[in-house]
């Protein structure tokens, strides 16, 4: 960091984007981290933080924008922490997510000859997701609910989400009209009292029904019968709202019991032919267009010709595993959260399939417990969450004998980590194939086909 002090204000030219979507430069050979800038940009910033190996500026005026710059359609743009490349354009996006997924092969695996294949992008990049998930707060005589701001807890007030479905947005502001008309006490992160904490916006686009799950702190709910005759006045698509019990003082969104207020507690859902119910907590991909081209992608790299056997490990609610069913002999899918379970089970009924089973379990035990009865699999699917996958885990597929396997992941680091341990166990990656499942934000999901090469 030789000639820099914090608060110096310097000229940087920016050669890179990083994981997080800021600004990469380099000021006499030393990494300068700047959030909102992009390839391309010239920029002056001021250096806020340093650290032994790299430091971190804030922009403070754009010298020369990159071709590659747009004007974000978004007036919270740089304020909100939803959305990082909402500036990029999007071709660059997907070539930014690319060579992510790409530095992670190379750095981390050691595998740069596996290929990456080009991203699999939106061709409307808006309005996709079908959740919203959103804190709320009473900021003097108003009340918000939206995203966190940048590095901190306080809520920036998102009316009209370009990415949420439209049947979100409308029942965000329902809530938020309701709540003030009713003067529903709000929580407190800071003293822990209150009692409306989030508010869960469930969107159907197959049949475009909504549902709502609003959390709070307590089992009370003040005039709730009156907040659920508002709400069901103002939004004709509203078919249930629960109340999700959260005591906890930690920001973790959900609490372990529901109760229901009005309608029904689930949200019926159509992927790839088959229909799905899903649980207010119940995890299923919130780009239902990009899901469907995830999973159709997952299936082909499976090569299932109608017998083999698969497990599904984290199968949650069971969607992958039900889209296979149809081409394999059996599937068992695992997962951890008995009420993904259960989901999963109904929705194998709702389906007519008969050929799929699933169980409750940690993954690496349930692979431990089937590898000593002496099951083997043809085909595994990994789709673990954020974390990636438990070592003990990944040191018991080789003895479940599967010769392919499918890894869908949405973290390149932990896939990354866990492929080069695969390989280390006898299995090559044939392709990675990125998906953009999240426009205008960092993350990328991505499908894996391997291929077992010693026994």
């Amino acid at each position: 960091m030789e000639g820099l002090s914090l608060k110096d204000i310097v000229e940087l030219t920016v050669t890179g984007i990083n994981s997080r979507g800021e600004g990469v430069a380099r000021h006499r050979g030393f990494t300068v981290f700047v959030p909102g800038a992009l390839p391309g940009d010239r920029v002056q910033a001021q250096v806020i933080s340093l650290k032994k190996n790299y430091g971190r500026a804030l922009l403070q005026s754009l010298l020369e924008p990159s071709p590659r710059r747009v004007s974000p359609p978004c007036p919270l743009f740089g304020e909100c922490g939803a959305c990082q490349l909402l500036h990029l354009d999007y071709a660059a996006q997907l070539e930014y997510k690319r060579e992510l997924v790409r530095q992670a092969l190379d750095r981390i695996a050691g595998l740069p000859e596996v290929p990456v294949l080009p991203v699999v992008g939106m061709e409307r990049p808006l309005a996709y997701r079908n959740k919203a998930q959103l804190p709320v707060a009473r900021q003097g005589d108003q009340v918000v609910a939206g995203f966190y701001a940048l590095r901190s807890h306080r809520i920036v007030d998102c009316s009209g989400c370009l990415l949420q479905h439209p049947l979100n947005n409308a029942a965000l502001e329902a809530v938020r009209e309701a709540v003030g008309e009713l003067n529903i006490p709000l929580y407190d992160e800071a003293t822990g009292r209150g009692q409306l904490r989030y508010v869960v916006a469930r969107t159907s686009w197959s049949r475009e029904e909504l549902i709502l799950v609003l959390v709070t702190a307590g089992s009370r709910l003040h005039r709730s019968e009156e907040l659920v005759g508002l709400l069901r006045e103002r939004l004709p698509a509203l078919k249930g709202v629960v109340q999700n019990i959260n005591r906890s003082r930690g920001n973790y969104a959900f609490g372990p019991e529901n109760r229901l207020l009005f309608g029904r507690d689930r949200l019926t859902e159509e992927l790839l032919g088959l229909t799905f119910q899903l649980s207010p907590q119940a995890f299923f991909q919130v780009n239902p267009l990009q899901t469907e081209v995830l999973y159709r992608l997952a299936r082909e790299a499976a090569s299932l010709s109608g017998k083999e056997r698969v497990l599904d490990l984290f199968c949650g609610v069971g969607t992958i595993a039900l889209v296979m069913a149809g081409e394999a002999g059996q599937v068992v899918g695992v997962e951890v959260n008995d009420a993904a379970v259960e989901d999963a089970r109904r929705n194998a009924r709702l389906n007519g399939i008969t050929n799929a089973v699933f169980r409750c379990g940690d993954a690496a035990a349930v692979a431990e417990e089937l590898a000593e009865a002496g099951e083997t699999f043809d085909v595994v699917v990994l789709d673990p969450p954020r974390k990636g996958c438990e070592g003990r885990l990944l040191e018991k597929i080789p003895e479940l004998k599967p010769q392919r396997m499918v890894y869908v992941s949405c973290n390149p680091s932990t896939l990354a980590r866990d492929l080069k341990i695969l390989a280390g166990q006898g299995y090559r990656a044939h392709y990675v194939q990125p998906v953009d499942m999240f426009p205008h934000t960092c993350h990328v999901e991505t499908v894996v086909l391997m291929s077992r090469t010693k026994n």
